[in-house]
């Protein structure tokens, strides 16, 4: 059954069609603007060289804008595993939301409906493994914070969108903020490069900058309650957690 969308597309694509077994992956974004309708106008400007597949508004109502054949402009430079520029092989998934710059807020119960019809129908359609739904900020680290610790990640991978840790809260606050030493932070970072993040440091970061991004990263996605960029026992649990995951 298809899906039922507001058709109001972007100019923003390439051209050649890509062959369905070449999606392999779901990226979830946030706006990151004041007023949607200053998204909206971003993601069908010509002269943006941005857009998307999906946009889901604050009313929950999904536009198209994209279709999923073609390659969007959302992920920009992106890594995960072996995969360099995840626009060739994703489908980008914008969801209307100020952002970190401009007073982040909750994702409305609306949008959270219809990312999951949304989101439920693609992994069906093209076969997508709930380890390759990804965030901006999982691929591009140094650049992105988006969809953000706000996002119900553990709530959607409950639906089998994406995949959570299966740890307890009482364990995990009880190794809050404990402090790591040198073997077990490089642990961490081995768990992590394991899982998918990028081991490959910008040319613009030094290795210390660019390994605090990707711990900020990695909070965002899996240790929300705490944002620190610091590697304290908890983390190191959760990784050693998803590592099964993942692999």
């Amino acid at each position: 059954m298809a899906l039922k969308t507001i058709l109001n597309y972007s100019p923003n694509f390439n051209f050649k069609k890509r062959a369905r077994k070449e999606i392999k992956f779901i990226i979830f974004h946030y706006t990151g603007m004041k007023k949607e309708s200053a998204a909206i106008n971003k993601l069908t400007n010509i002269q943006s060289e941005v857009s998307s597949h999906y946009l889901i508004k604050k009313n929950g109502n999904i536009v198209t804008l994209v279709p999923d054949l073609y390659e969007a402009w959302h992920a920009g430079k992106s890594l995960w595993k072996n995969y360099k520029s995840l626009n060739q092989k994703s489908i980008g998934i914008e969801i209307t939301n100020p952002g970190h710059e401009f007073g982040y807020k909750k994702f409305s119960k609306k949008q959270i409906f219809s990312l999951l019809k949304l989101s439920k129908f693609l992994i069906k359609t093209y076969k997508i493994n709930s380890k390759n739904i990804l965030g901006h900020s999982d691929i591009a680290p140094e650049r992105k914070k988006d969809p953000g610790e706000k996002f119900p990640w553990e709530y959607l991978s409950k639906k089998k969108i994406g995949l959570w840790h299966t740890l307890k809260k009482k364990e995990l606050v009880k190794n809050r903020n404990l402090k790591t030493n040198q073997v077990e932070k490089d642990f961490f970072f081995h768990n992590l490069f394991q899982i998918g993040y990028s081991k490959k440091i910008p040319k613009n970061l030094n290795k210390d900058r660019y390994l605090g991004y990707l711990t900020k990263a990695f909070q965002r996605r899996f240790r929300q309650g705490l944002i620190n960029g610091k590697i304290d026992r908890e983390c190191l649990l959760i990784s050693k957690n998803l590592l099964e995951k993942y692999n």
